[in-house]
């Protein structure tokens, strides 16, 4: 009697090796397909597209010191349309914030005293009871000048700290480029000539963060 021994035959291994290739190839096929590539310095490149309070201070003042220079109203002839009817000259002269308008102003007056960041002017024609400061550092405070043309809005930014740091970013401008030379404690007694803006929160007080300062 002859045994007969029948053995089941293995599947090669070569066919899972195959099998295993065509996954992998399959999978790098699929990841390249949804891979984008972004070239450094594109539109797309996630560097570009970080918001830069410093670069955009410095690109925007320019503009903005342009604007002004260009609107801005005497003192005294703002002032006269203020206290006869104070929406009519901020909807002739100024530009609407939530708060109140944007004034752009020039005028020639003389440097009083100095408190904290700011330096009285005394300004011929204006009214007893309106006191001018002017901001002169080394803080400047408020977003005026962010405002004061209308053309930088919220919805340009990412979220309100980008909105606050783009003001932050515009007045720091106006410490390196209009303050940068002066000495604010040597301007008492001095003429000065300014050109700048103020939102009109009280008629009897202004705060004019400047865009030029000349002293005589």
């Amino acid at each position: 009697m002859t045994d007969t021994t029948i053995s089941k035959s293995p599947q090669p291994a070569k066919s899972y090796r195959w099998i295993g290739g065509v996954a992998v190839v399959a999978l790098v096929v699929a990841m390249a397909l949804d891979t984008t590539i972004v070239q450094i310095g594109s539109e797309r490149d996630v560097q570009v597209q970080r918001f830069s309070p410093e670069a955009f201070g410095t690109e925007q003042f320019p503009l903005i010191k342009q604007s002004v220079e260009t609107r801005a109203v005497e003192a005294a002839e703002l002032a006269q349309a203020i206290t006869a009817d104070k929406k009519a000259a901020g909807e002739k002269y100024g530009v609407a914030t939530s708060v109140g308008p944007v004034f752009p102003v020039k005028f020639t007056g003389v440097v009083g005293e100095r408190k904290a960041n700011y330096n009285v002017v005394a300004v011929e024609g204006l009214p007893a009871e309106l006191t001018l400061r002017v901001q002169t550092g080394p803080a400047l405070n408020g977003t005026d000048l962010r405002d004061a043309t209308g053309q930088i809005e919220f919805g340009q930014f990412k979220n309100q700290i980008e909105y606050q740091d783009a003001g932050s970013a515009i007045n720091n401008e106006v410490k390196k480029v209009v303050l940068g030379s002066l000495d604010p404690a040597a301007l008492t007694g001095k003429t000065v000539t300014v050109i700048g803006v103020f939102k009109l929160v009280n008629p009897k007080s202004w705060i004019v963060t400047p865009v030029r300062i000349d002293v005589q």
